[in-house]
Formats: structure tokens, sequence, C-alpha cells
């Protein structure tokens, strides 16, 4: 079955400003794409909290103490701001970790290798982007 014609084409790629992963599109955005900035309700209500700042101020903070090929882990970002609580900060840290990645601060590694943030499942590594 092909594509009908007068379906508009999806416009330029977007990310989260809440999780920092991709939007995708949707037809029903075509009249307000330019508004649309979270990638569902959930996003949208949870927003980018003070926690969510310091996370990501730590992990860039983490690998200005390391050298320029060196990773750091989630773990050591949310065990740097949550104390004993860490765990519950481990997918937050993921998100600013993701959100780094939309600004062009950070990349996301998996066994060493540049993955995609939207989609990678199980252990990360964050480092700085090569110049």
């Amino acid at each position: 079955m092909g594509r009908r014609r007068d379906l508009p084409e999806p416009p330029a790629e977007k990310t989260c400003a809440s999780c920092g992963r991709r939007i995708e599109w949707r037809r029903a955005w075509a009249d307000d794409w330019d508004e649309v900035r979270y990638c569902s309700a959930a996003c949208r209500s949870r927003k980018v909290r003070e926690v969510d700042r310091r996370l990501e101020h730590e992990i860039l903070d983490l690998l200005g103490q390391r050298a320029a090929t060196a990773t750091i882990c989630p773990s050591e970002a949310a065990r740097a701001v949550g104390g004993d609580d860490w765990r519950e900060l481990m997918e937050p840290a993921r998100r600013a970790a993701r959100r780094l990645v939309a600004a062009g601060e950070v990349v996301i590694t998996q066994r060493g290798a540049e993955v995609d943030p939207s989609t990678v499942r199980g252990p990360i590594r964050i480092r700085r982007v090569r110049p």
C-alpha cells in the first residue's frame, strides 16, 4: 500500500526537553510541531527539576576531572547527588545524560561504541564529545 500524497513530510528531528529521547512526529502535531517540547504526558508533568539540573552539572564535573577519553557511569553522578538514596536517581541520571547528548556536550557509549540514546537498553557509559 502506497503512502498517501496529502500527508506532510515529517519535520526535523526533535528531542524531549524532559527525558532527552527523540520525539516521534505525529500527524496530530502537524499544526503545532514548533510548540511540541515533550514526548509524552508523563514527561510533560515531570518536566526538568532542580535535581535533574544538579545531575547534569555533576556529570559534566565528573567528566571534567578525568582524561578527555575517560567515561563515567550514570551511577557516579547519582551517588554524588543522592548520597545513600542514589538508586532512585539512576533513571534521572540517564535522562540527564540524554539531555546532554541532545545539547551536544556528551555521548553515550555501550561496550566502547557510541549508541543512540533514545533506544539504548542496559548498562551505559558517558564521555565527552571528541573534537
